[in-house]
């Protein structure tokens, strides 16, 4: 197969659109990450996106749509919660995912057999015009190899996805730089699956009692079925070994510097950077900003194994407050729950 680059063009728009109606795979950008889209509503058009990422089929996706009202005109959820209607003028169009309960139209290659949808409205411009010309919802989990960092520009995508998909749709930069807050509503408390650029913080402003489920921090529990994207398997994982520290800022430097050498890096704040020796770096941006190191966190990781011979990198555990719980979740899974305490 030949994957399309494609400029963002009305043309290209009509291009990818027609590719997703015959049920073809389009790359699409949206504000979190890009998207490796699919007709929501055809299941054979569906797998062939578990095929093209090697993503396990237990592992949900989430059905991204143009407007509030396509929740009801697709027939996509059996009811609508008051509290996804609040959320929803709050937050949408945005990098917020609602779950609930699922509609008949929904296959089960999208929803991994839960009796559940994830719904998205995102406000990236072109993956609203490309819902629209497509006149169908898109499910798309992040466009890259299942389980390596996901994609933020569209030549991320064409690294990892050359040769396995149509086209992919080149609308810039993502904003965000990490995936879609996930909440659930099909629990008697509504609990966030997963962090991202909406806050629990700013949840709570709007619904007052929102929990954080237990495998937002840690290890999803054996036998636990996963109910979200990114909750169950190692994810955003560089091809280095990334190991946390969780540590003050002078014992990171200390450690790192101790540790340096060939095939090691350091994955570290502008302020660490004059005093890590001997060490490769590669920075997320200021220390106490994390929403600068959400946006940097997967760029990041790929600029590592873009040296060839690092090993091992070496990241300082973040703190959990605002989007510092997206860039926390994101680190742990990527360093698959291996984290050193200096303390």
């Amino acid at each position: 197969m030949k994957t399309e680059l494609l400029k963002s063009t009305p043309e290209n728009i009509k291009k990818a659109a027609k590719i997703l109606k015959n049920g073809g795979l389009v790359g699409i950008p949206t504000e979190t990450v890009y998207g490796l889209a699919a007709n929501a509503l055809d299941g054979k058009a569906v797998a062939k996106i578990f095929e093209a990422k090697g993503r396990p089929a237990d592992n949900p996706l989430i059905v991204h749509i143009a407007d509030f009202g396509d929740i009801e005109k697709f027939n996509l959820v059996s009811e609508v919660p008051e509290a996804a209607k609040a959320l929803a003028k709050h937050f949408w169009p945005g990098p917020l995912t609602i779950i609930m309960k699922k509609g008949e139209a929904v296959p089960g290659e999208v929803s991994a057999g839960l009796g559940t949808v994830a719904i998205r409205f995102p406000c990236h411009p072109d993956a609203r015009r490309i819902i629209e010309a497509a006149s169908v919802p898109l499910a798309a989990p992040s466009a890259n190899l299942s389980g390596s960092p996901s994609p933020t520009t569209a030549q991320h995508v064409m690294n990892d996805l050359d040769g396995r998909i149509d086209a992919v749709l080149d609308g810039g930069e993502c904003s965000v730089g990490l995936e879609s807050t996930v909440i659930t509503l099909a629990d008697t408390v509504p609990r966030v699956l997963r962090p991202g650029g909406v806050t629990v913080e700013q949840l709570r402003e709007v619904l007052d009692t929102v929990e954080v489920d237990e495998a937002v921090l840690n290890r999803l529990a054996e036998g636990k079925t996963a109910a979200s994207p990114g909750m169950k398997y190692k994810h955003y994982a560089p091809r280095a070994n990334v190991v946390l520290l969780k540590c003050t800022d002078s014992e990171y430097i200390d450690y790192v510097n101790d540790h340096g050498g060939v095939g090691v890096a350091a994955l570290c704040c502008d302020e660490d950077l004059p005093r890590l020796k001997n060490v490769k770096t590669v920075s997320l941006g200021k220390r106490g900003d994390y929403e600068a190191q959400a946006h940097s966190l997967f760029e990041s990781l790929r600029r590592i194994d873009g040296y060839g011979d690092v090993i091992t990198v070496y990241s300082r555990l973040p703190g959990t407050d605002g989007v510092g719980m997206a860039v926390y979740n994101r680190l742990i899974r990527a360093a698959g729950f291996e984290v050193i305490d200096l303390g």
